[in-house]
């Protein structure tokens, strides 16, 4: 099986990504309420504080998670880049790309830069179907086909 050409994709669109994000956040909250609601009376004011504790830090997480910026990802061939979405074909990091969820109209994508990105050399890429409707297919193709072995390119010049 050959590797795929070269292609760059432009990620815009997290609305899946962010409902899912919300629907937890509401799960969570709504479980925190529960569970100091079924405190007996005398006793949920002791608990009111862990509840509000947990609740607040459940809303600082998801609203961290919300906030996704656009972003270029590029295939050359032999590499993947990412970069800020103005950065189209000259994205600043170079890196390996894997799938770590894939629900067929959406995908988590895990980015291992080769030098930190933002703190971290882990990037997660919440990718949806929707704003890359004809180049979806391209996608999914792109980040399943097989890398070229790191010593192909000396192999084939001996």
């Amino acid at each position: 099986m050959r590797a795929i050409a070269a292609c760059q994709f432009t990620l815009t669109r997290f609305g899946v990504w962010r409902a899912a994000i919300a629907g937890l956040l509401v799960c969570v909250l709504a479980s925190l309420a529960v569970w100091w609601l079924a405190r007996p009376i005398d006793w949920q004011w002791r608990f009111a504080a862990a509840a509000g504790l947990a609740a607040l830090a459940a809303v600082a997480l998801a609203a961290s998670l919300i906030q996704i910026k656009a972003v270029s990802l590029r295939w050359d061939g032999q590499r993947w880049h990412l970069g800020p979405a103005d950065s189209a074909g000259h994205e600043p990091f170079a890196g390996d790309l894997s799938v770590a969820l894939d629900l067929a109209g959406w995908m988590l994508l895990r980015f291992r830069a080769d030098r930190r990105v933002r703190g971290s050399a882990v990037s997660w890429l919440p990718v949806q179907r929707r704003g890359l409707e004809g180049r979806w297919h391209a996608l999914r193709c792109a980040v399943y086909s097989p890398r070229p072995a790191p010593d192909a390119d000396a192999a084939a010049h001996h």
